[in-house]
């Protein structure tokens, strides 16, 4: 039995990988999810307004003494049970950022008055936000204003940690890819192909977090094999920073595996396990409305080998699994 040569990895796609892995530690969760927004900011406010005239007690997380991320910290517990960060500078980049016309009741609003981010006030709407503060004519759990020379001044962002009162749960999403040979002979060529997705997603709450369910086209051309594959695809995931999917492919060509001076034909299959794998998301970020995210994806395709050839564990490995880096873009609808 003659093995075609194999490599498992090329160079140039490790070092994407290694640098997917870094990226992903540098940012944080998605909003907490709730089955009912409005009611649930509703609750918030009305929880951070119940802490009105607290003082103010540096480190402070109880109805005793509390500081500005402890209001936020002690709110957020007593709605939903959970436990949110509990510096100012860790809110900040834990909270989705959004542009002030986007500010709803239950948002977070962010200030430098330190010469970095240094404090947090809960949104109630109409310009007013709760805050503990530390100094001035006021000191403790108080109301103000947005409008305020000083806070106009220090204000520089604001930060979502609820899912949006008119939150639909409905997503579009587009993204293009290059797959790499994790076949390669000669190392001539790492690039395998281009792909290409179309997806509509629907967000599910479950334990305040959101499972995404989605629906998804995925025309794809192989190069090493000589084919245009069409996967059509369910898939499910915790938002879209992971996900899951599966479902039949279509093959237009003849899958030919080539190396080496050996060739290797294919059946592609077009079963309801056409095509199954993995999509990681570890960086993402806000672009205009919507949010444009680098992924990249692990997949397994069904080719079966033309009869009469012999047994090449490793060529149809290669033949079936590929690696995909590339460009997300999703829109809330």
């Amino acid at each position: 039995m003659k093995n075609i040569p194999y490599n498992l990895l090329s160079k140039p796609l490790v070092w994407v990988i290694v640098f997917l892995c870094l990226s992903g530690s540098l940012f944080a969760a998605v909003p907490l999810a709730v089955s009912s927004p409005k009611s649930v900011r509703s609750d918030v406010t009305q929880a951070a307004e119940k802490y009105k005239g607290v003082p103010y007690r540096y480190g402070g997380h109880s109805a005793d003494g509390l500081d500005c991320s402890g209001l936020v910290y002690l709110v957020f517990r007593d709605v939903l049970d959970v436990t949110v960060p509990r510096t100012v500078k860790n809110l900040y980049t834990w909270t989705e950022p959004i542009r002030d016309e986007k500010l709803q009741p239950g948002d977070l609003v962010f200030f430098n008055t330190t010469g970095s981010v240094s404090h947090v006030g809960i949104y109630l709407g109409e310009g007013r936000f709760i805050h503990s503060a530390s100094e001035g004519p006021k000191t403790g759990v108080i109301y103000s204003s947005l409008h305020e020379d000083y806070w106009q001044r220090t204000y520089i962002g604001a930060g979502r940690a609820l899912t949006s009162a008119d939150y639909l749960g409905l997503f579009l999403g587009i993204a293009a890819a290059p797959s790499w040979n994790t076949y390669n002979s000669s190392f001539a060529d790492p690039l395998r192909g281009s792909a290409f997705q179309i997806r509509a997603a629907y967000d599910i709450p479950i334990a305040k977090r959101y499972l995404r369910v989605g629906l998804e086209l995925r025309p794809e051309w192989d190069g090493s094999l000589g084919v245009f594959r069409m996967p059509v695809t369910l898939s499910a995931g915790l938002s879209d920073t992971f996900r899951f999917f599966i479902g039949p492919a279509f093959t237009i060509g003849d899958p030919v595996l080539e190396s080496g001076g050996e060739s290797r034909s294919y059946k592609g299959g077009n079963s309801w396990l056409g095509a199954i794998g993995v999509t990681w998301a570890p960086l993402t970020i806000r672009a205009a409305d919507g949010k444009l995210s680098l992924f990249a994806e692990f997949a397994w395709q069904s080719y079966f080998p033309e009869s009469g050839q012999e047994d090449n564990w490793s060529a149809d490995f290669a033949a079936g699994f590929r690696v995909s880096t590339g460009l997300r873009y999703t829109w809330e609808l």
